[in-house]
């Protein structure tokens, strides 16, 4: 058990919608550590300096939320060697007068995945990614780490998928919408990591008859609980994966560092942070 008071925060510009103090605030009581996490917004402006003062303040580390995920990289010691290959980081402690970083979202995503389709074989055909930001780098590197054959990458902008694309590698592929209904029509998984969830005119270019039905669709988004996207899906029977288990999993590996215990996500934690988003929730 820590002894003495251990001050944790996540930072972001803005940062009010963050549910990771009911995460870890829900973890400090089960394990009874003595220890806070707090929201913190920081502006981008004010990066360096906040960076600065985790190596000799009152805090032993933090949380990192946009826009800061890829612009603290060159600002820690010692990012890992995931933390480089994304180009980005969710996790920042201090060991010595250091500071050390990974990148959670992409364990967090797979443990997620897991959590909900048990037998998933991520190499038993290609997986397609809509979205090309820094949440999709990290999927990338998550899924070419399982064995994924194939992953297909479509953006609204296909310059910048083929940027993501060129940075992984021959089996990273980016796509246009003229060539994306062959390409869903072999996927295996579908997985949304744009926060707009294909809201507009970029819903109407997702073919959705092209997707087979037994495919399963995850989104990376939480709030809503249940996205506009996923509710695309459930209504052409694809079965589907949430994001918020993606946030709950994610959160395992900083808290551990901060506090010296593996915490376990159950499904009372997943409930208390579902009823924060939407009060009427009901397991």
């Amino acid at each position: 058990m820590i002894r003495a008071p251990v001050r944790v925060s996540v930072i972001g510009w803005p940062i009010a919608h963050s549910r990771s103090p009911v995460i870890h605030g829900h973890w400090l009581k089960t394990y009874g550590i003595v220890g806070n996490y707090t929201r913190e917004s920081v502006a981008p402006a004010e990066l360096p300096k906040f960076i600065d003062s985790l190596r000799g303040g009152e805090r032993i580390g933090c949380n990192v939320t946009l826009p800061h995920k890829e612009s603290s990289v060159s600002l820690v010691d010692e990012p890992d060697e995931r933390a480089r290959r994304i180009g980005a980081l969710n996790t920042i402690w201090r060991q010595g007068d250091r500071l050390l970083a990974t990148s959670s979202d992409g364990a967090g995503f797979m443990a997620n995945l897991k959590d909900h389709l048990p037998q998933i074989d991520v190499s038993a055909a290609p997986v397609t990614i809509l979205g090309a930001g820094g949440s999709a780098r990290a999927l990338v590197d998550e899924l070419l780490r399982q064995g994924a054959g194939q992953i297909v990458i479509y953006n609204r902008t296909l310059a910048r998928a083929q940027t993501l694309a060129a940075h992984f590698g021959p089996l990273v592929v980016a796509v246009d919408t003229v060539d994306l209904p062959a390409r869903l029509a072999q996927s295996g998984l579908m997985v949304n990591t744009t926060s707009a969830g294909l809201n507009g005119d970029q819903e109407q270019q997702l073919p959705w008859t092209h997707v087979k039905p037994e495919i399963p669709v995850a989104d990376i988004v939480y709030t809503p609980l249940v996205t506009a996207f996923l509710q695309k899906a459930q209504a052409t029977g694809h079965p589907t994966v949430p994001g918020l288990g993606m946030l709950l999993h994610q959160a395992v590996v900083g808290f551990e560092k901060w506090f010296g215990v593996r915490p376990v996500v159950t499904q009372e934690l997943h409930d208390i942070v579902a009823r924060d988003i939407d009060p009427d929730f009901r397991p």
